[in-house]
């Protein structure tokens, strides 16, 4: 019972399709019925042959080639290519809700999980799905008309009923043995290349990196081990299937013995007739077949049974539940922010935030400073619910953010860290990403302000330049601008800049300085910063320490009055 109710969101996919389902299942089965016929007509084409009767012999013939042309043919074909269309619908769409839900999963996730797994549930292991109905119903399909056959055996040769129901029998244990060893081994094996595809995308991504820092050796010798793992469980697979494939196969040896030898014995002693045995030696083999189906499902089976349940992780929310939000809406904000009461820890740790409390202010230059893993960016990862607060609220222009809708949280809050992502498109596009009916004019008008134009208009192709894989075409400069001007795009109330300076040049520290002093005048800026010359001459610093505020004002007030701080900036200014 439990692997049926992996197929629940499976089942829900192909009551889209039931009608074409239905067609083709009505063909498949349609042809698998006149297979019934064709031993029949063989054995009686057969025994009229032996009494010289020609006519009635080539009579049995031509309906027997009908049947296989049409039936076989045309029936068949038409029920396949209808079978396939509706597997690869399914299929895609199952590809979609996993992508999907990938995306509604908090991001916090993705600190636990691999996005190589992530990735693998969602193309890998949706596709191998797309042959599952077609083996299913061939499978249903076959088993109908092998009962319909036995009802014929059993009518003409209890005896050979019998046997094969006893080989049947037989390898109803041998599944029942081998089908969870093939399942565990095959999860096993699953792991293990999830293992394999998050180290092949990290070692791509990350390819300036290897090669910069000379680790290509050391990611070799990582990859080598993961991939003698991957060997090792694979092996196992195979020995399990090898096993069981003999077994089956030595069922079917014997089954086929011992059925003709029956049929001859019996023909001997005149127990059956000519036709029945002619009829026997094509049935056998369909019962052969079946075994073969049952063989071949069975192992689909339990690939199908692991990949649902790793897409069912997804779907259903095993692993995380969805980012869940409320119903107000928040059309024009003023950008006032409060922090009342914010305990937090990060799951399996300490708290890091205590009784915090902190309201902000727009049209300020806003820094949060203090020493690392006191909290700053922690105070980002709430406010933009990456992480919900364990107690206390989080308050937009006196709203809970809990309470606010989707889009009211997002179109309110923009943030541009350290190392902003910037998507393997064009220039265009990635503002595009933002607003779909954005103009050149406007992403020119933007990039002006970040004081970016210039430089994208030197390039060869302008705005319609490809940036590459995480943006490796742009310094880290560059791509702090354009993450600024994908904002500005946005057009939001409230801009974090999480260390958005601390690893640049002087000269592009300047230029995002100039534009961060533009945006206060219409926005709530908010900056955590290592670098304290960075923010020097903001309106109000912050100071948090262990947890919680202990001190704000300007530069200078808490050099002269805050000891934290002004040990903080004596350690920078020693350093520098």
């Amino acid at each position: 019972m439990k692997n049926i109710k992996e197929f629940k969101p499976l089942w829900n996919l192909v009551k889209e399709e039931k009608g074409r389902l239905i067609f083709a299942s009505s063909l498949i089965f349609l042809a698998q019925l006149t297979e019934i016929f064709q031993g029949y007509l063989t054995g009686r084409a057969t025994e009229s042959i032996t009494k010289m009767n020609i006519k009635m012999a080539l009579i049995y013939l031509i309906v027997y080639l009908f049947l296989r042309l049409v039936f076989d043919g045309f029936v068949s074909i038409s029920a396949s290519s209808s079978l396939q269309k509706i597997e690869n619908k399914i299929s895609r769409r199952l590809g979609f809700n996993s992508y999907k839900k990938a995306l509604d999963l908090p991001a916090y996730a993705y600190e636990k999980t691999s996005s190589g797994e992530v990735i693998n549930r969602i193309t890998q292991d949706a596709d191998t799905l797309s042959f599952t109905f077609g083996q299913l119903l061939y499978l249903v399909s076959a088993i109908i008309g092998s009962i319909l056959v036995l009802i014929y055996i059993f009518f003409n040769s209890y005896i050979i009923g019998l046997e094969i129901i006893f080989f049947m029998t037989l390898l109803f244990f041998i599944l029942k043995k081998y089908n969870p060893m093939m399942r565990d081994a095959h999860k096993a094996r699953k792991n293990g290349q999830d293992k394999f595809s998050s180290l092949t995308i990290e070692s791509v991504r990350g390819i300036r990196e290897v090669k910069t820092l000379g680790i290509k050796n050391n990611l070799i010798s990582d990859m080598l081990k993961v991939i003698k793992d991957v060997f090792n469980k694979s092996e196992k697979e195979i020995n399990i299937w090898r096993s069981f494939n003999l077994k089956t196969r030595a069922l079917k040896a014997f089954m086929e013995v011992s059925v003709f030898i029956t049929c001859i014995i019996l023909l001997y002693y005149e127990k059956t007739t000519l036709t029945f045995f002619i009829a026997m030696t094509y049935y056998v083999y369909r019962f052969m077949y079946l075994i073969e189906n049952i063989n071949g499902f069975s192992q689909t089976y339990q690939k199908v049974v692991v990949s649902l349940s790793r897409v069912n992780e997804l779907l259903e929310n095993r692993l995380y539940k969805d980012d869940e939000y409320g119903e107000k809406v928040l059309n024009k904000s003023k950008g006032v922010i409060e922090f009342k009461n914010v305990n937090f820890a990060y799951p399996d740790e300490d708290l890091i935030l205590k009784n915090f409390n902190l309201k902000l202010e727009p049209n300020k230059k806003i820094a949060i400073v203090g020493k690392s893993g006191q909290g700053k960016s922690t105070l980002f990862n709430l406010l933009t619910r990456v992480f919900d607060v364990n107690d206390g609220e989080i308050l937009i222009d006196g709203v809970n953010i809990k309470d606010l809708d989707e889009k009211s949280l997002r179109k309110n809050i923009s943030i541009i860290r350290q190392e902003p992502f910037v998507f393997n498109r064009t220039i265009k596009q990635n503002f595009k990403l933002i607003n779909k009916n954005i103009t050149l004019k406007e992403i020119r008008k933007y990039s002006k302000i970040a004081y970016l134009d210039d430089y994208i208009m030197s390039l060869p192709k302008g705005y319609d330049t490809l940036l590459g894989e995480g943006g490796v075409n742009l310094s880290g400069g560059q791509k702090q601008r354009l993450a600024i001007a994908r904002t500005l795009a946005k057009d939001t109330k409230i801009i974090l800049f999480d260390e958005a300076t601390s690893a640049l040049d002087n000269n592009s520290q300047n230029y995002i300085k100039e534009t961060i002093d533009n945006l206060v005048k219409d926005h709530t800026v908010v900056i955590v910063a290592h670098r304290l010359s960075t923010i020097i001459d903001a309106d109000i610093i912050y100071v948090v320490d262990n947890g919680k505020i202990v001190a704000s004002g300007k530069h200078n007030e808490l050099l002269e009055n805050n000891k934290t701080y002004k040990k903080l900036y004596e350690t920078e200014s020693l350093n520098s």
